[in-house]
């Protein structure tokens, strides 16, 4: 049997998206800067999609930007803050995808910002008093992303967001992993960016897009042509922004019957691990069905002198699973999540991240090849 149980590093496309695109590839196939009618076909197109996520989102469609993915989205917010708004401070977590955490460590070193990270228990909860003293006295540029790739916790992105603009500072809120999974109501979240990836919720690679507040007024990150309204220069991915669309609208649309079905996948494997594996542990908030992302499980295992391999023995028994984040796979390096956590490294970690597509049998086979290896 071959399983796959990596959804959090990307989801397989839903034919409902991939048959939504096929027309932009070989038919509709203009520029959409162009002004004759094959680019204002595909220009119409575009804005059509760009009103379907505002709506969605419950924003205005002037504030949807498309770009090539969550990692340029964040960049885009990142950099740009810092380089228009004169922030000085900015305040993360340690467990912020490598998207934000790099981007924020390169300004500090190399533009003089103070970086300071907030507090966070042994589970990866914030201490949101701790949050609070750090947004005192000048205004900061804070990013907090809603739901963890690895270990699944949850911020409450609300309330942060009304802390931060009590405090005169400016919200941005990597919501990659969380986006399709929950609704996302920008005329509550008081945020100045949220980020959006297509092929996170069953959509293409290579398009996502960024949320910008319209009180909020930043220059462009990626320069060049007049596209997205002159904040992202680049011939516009139509074909892409088309699957993000229709991705999003299906998540939407499908909301609460993928919740429960995953849901009940991720509790099935949750106690088929305490039942079958001794000493598993369940690393971060991942083992908690009201205090996690429902997607995603983060075992933590017993120490052996196979935990190096415990991937690759997985994979040939073919499932395939994560061992952290997939953008930080082909490196030696661990998982900084969990070094943050102060998860014993000699410990094994292996994340398995469901989709609306996988089966029970699935997940008690992975469950089954994982304690053969185990025990």
């Amino acid at each position: 049997m071959k399983v796959y149980l990596d959804n959090s590093a990307t989801t397989p496309m839903d034919p409902e998206v991939f048959e939504a695109m096929k027309p932009y590839f070989m038919e509709n196939f203009g520029n959409p800067s162009s002004i004759h009618s094959h680019g204002r076909q595909a220009r119409s197109t575009i804005e059509k999609c760009r009103k379907q996520i505002a709506d969605l989102l419950n924003t205005s469609p002037a504030e949807i930007f498309f770009t090539s993915g969550g990692t340029e989205a964040d960049n885009t917010a990142i950099c740009s803050s810092i380089e228009s708004l004169g922030v000085k401070k900015a305040i993360t977590s340690k467990l912020e995808h490598h998207a934000v955490l790099h981007t924020l460590e390169y300004l500090a070193k190399e533009k003089g910002v103070d970086l300071k990270f907030v507090d966070i228990d042994a589970e990866g909860r914030i201490d949101m008093n701790h949050l609070e003293s750090l947004l005192q006295n000048t205004p900061s540029f804070v990013s907090l992303m809603h739901a963890n790739n690895e270990i699944g916790n949850l911020n409450d992105i609300k309330v942060i967001g009304e802390m931060v603009k009590v405090n005169n500072g400016y919200f941005h809120s990597d919501t990659v992993q969380a986006m399709g999974k929950y609704v996302h109501d920008l005329s509550e979240i008081k945020a100045d960016f949220i980020v959006g990836a297509a092929h996170k919720i069953y959509g293409p690679k290579g398009c996502g897009f960024l949320y910008i507040n319209h009180e909020t007024k930043i220059e462009p990150f990626i320069h060049g042509g007049a596209q997205e309204r002159n904040m992202r220069g680049g011939t516009e991915n139509v074909a892409g922004i088309v699957g993000l669309a229709k991705s999003l609208e299906i998540s939407y649309r499908d909301m609460d019957a993928n919740r429960k079905h995953i849901s009940s996948l991720k509790e099935r494997m949750i106690t088929s691990i305490k039942d079958k594996i001794s000493g598993a542990s369940f690393n971060g908030q991942s083992g908690s069905m009201d205090e996690s992302l429902y997607s995603v499980i983060n075992v933590g295992l017993p120490a052996t002198d196979e935990n190096d391999m415990l991937l690759f023995n997985l994979d040939i028994k073919g499932v395939s699973a994560s061992g952290g984040s997939a953008c930080a796979s082909g490196s030696n390096i661990g998982s900084h999540v969990l070094t943050a956590l102060g998860v014993d490294p000699d410990r094994g970690a292996i994340r398995f991240s469901f989709s609306k597509y996988t089966k029970p049998e699935e997940v008690d086979y992975a469950v089954d090849a994982l304690a053969d290896l185990m025990n």
